[in-house]
């Protein structure tokens, strides 16, 4: 049976630290390096509910991609939302990691199954390195699918590629053009705004992300574009799990042990409904 510390050996060798930005935190958040690990179970976020489904389904590990302290805490009670997450973790023995913006840039990581789910193969928009096959890492993914299609026939495509949820996809295209042909994708899973111009740099006919703010999604689109599909945060980045699942029981049986490893289904978007306005 691997323990906690072989598992981070594992997805250090997937998911290396040294591809995180500056500002985030990834790692192991809550756990004895040498607890011993039969079943994981993955999410996007350590909330409650998914934390909960750790602890009632007898998992040993929770792996996330968001930290549960990105800003870092000074207090860890009882009295505080994540401080009960961590006193229920320890009390259940369940240990904690994440790997945040160092799987968004891995070779097989968040960027990669987005791109992949929408038909693109992709580049990274601004390679940091080469993993060990030769395949470049870094933020985005950016390539051209098999064959055109127009913007509206795309964004079919990727609602139904991406996991079911209240948020759905909103789609913007300069001029109002739904019609508009589409052959080179863009793709950035999670909050995307802050690449919108290098989208547009890199020739992107579309770009697909999530957590797209009025002023600049509005001003982008009025300066020509690309046209812009924007999905949840969560639904973007989910579909990144299903691939680590397998690498995680790949790796394993390659070390002649049995890992258990699931993919929670909880919905962990903020909203419940998404209702048209009509007035």
């Amino acid at each position: 049976m691997l323990n906690v510390a072989q598992i981070m050996e594992i997805m250090e060798a997937r998911y290396p630290q040294r591809l995180q930005e500056s500002w985030d935190k990834n790692g192991l958040i809550v756990g004895d390096p040498e607890q011993k690990v039969s079943k994981i179970l993955l999410a996007v976020d350590p909330v409650a509910e998914t934390v909960a489904q750790a602890i009632e389904d007898g998992y040993d590990m929770l792996i996330t991609h968001h930290p549960l302290y990105l800003r870092g805490t000074s207090f860890v009670s009882r009295l505080d939302y994540k401080g009960r997450i961590v006193h229920d973790l320890i009390k259940s023995d369940v240990a904690l990691m994440n790997a945040h913006t160092n799987a968004d840039s891995a070779a097989r990581g968040v960027a990669w199954a987005l791109a992949q789910a929408v038909g693109i193969e992709g580049e990274p928009f601004d390679p940091i390195d080469e993993d060990e096959a030769g395949t470049a890492r870094g933020l985005g993914r950016i390539g051209k699918l098999e064959a055109p299609q127009t913007l509206r026939e795309f964004a079919d495509r990727v609602a139904k590629a991406l996991p079911a949820g209240p948020h759905g996809i909103f789609v913007g295209a300069p001029g109002n053009d739904l019609e508009t042909s589409v052959s080179t994708v863009a793709v950035s899973g999670g909050s995307g705004d802050s690449f919108l111009a290098r989208a547009r740099e890199l020739g992107a006919d579309v770009y697909v992300t999530a957590d797209l703010r009025h002023h600049p999604a509005g001003e982008h689109l009025e300066e020509g574009g690309p046209a812009l599909i924007c999905g949840s945060h969560w639904a973007t980045e989910w579909l990144w799990l299903p691939h680590l699942a397998d690498d995680l029981e790949e790796a394993a049986a390659d070390a002649g042990v049995q890992l258990q490893v699931d993919v929670s289904r909880f919905v962990t978007e903020p909203w419940n409904l998404h209702l048209e306005t009509l007035g």
